[in-house]
């Protein structure tokens, strides 16, 4: 289990630096706008800090983004409904959705970009359904 909060924290901090990057804001420009620290902000785009749903907020609203897809990103939203962050892979079936292996093989996406995708992808999918029913 602490592997897949490991795992989400990392996965959430690329994709804070990744938008961060994209905005054209340097880290002391975010820790600016967001009223961090500097220091914090480089630890929760590290994967070495999970950021509270404040500072998620402030993040959001600093890089122009939905709070939900933040909280998404980090497993918020999969706590808040009482699950556990899923690892990637395959359904139930064992299968590889389609959705994820086109988001894997687009070469236009980095691994970063990638990594941010499926997280954020297995955190609205829901479980697979149940192929007995």
């Amino acid at each position: 289990m602490a592997d897949l909060w490991e795992a989400r924290r990392e996965a959430l901090g690329a994709f804070i630096r990744e938008q961060r990057q994209r905005a054209n804001l340097s880290l002391r420009q975010l820790a600016e706008k967001t009223s961090l620290s500097n220091p914090y902000l480089s630890q929760v785009e590290r994967g070495l800090h999970q950021p509270s749903i404040r500072a998620l907020k402030a993040i959001s609203d600093a890089l122009n983004l939905s709070a939900e897809t933040l909280m998404a990103q980090a497993g918020l939203i999969d706590a808040i409904a009482g699950e556990a962050p899923r690892a990637a892979g395959p359904d139930a079936a064992g299968a590889v959705p389609d959705t994820e292996r086109a988001i894997r093989a687009d070469p236009r996406l980095s691994e970063d970009q990638k990594a941010a995708l499926l997280a954020v992808y297995h955190s609205m999918a829901g479980p697979p359904p149940d192929p007995a029913a």
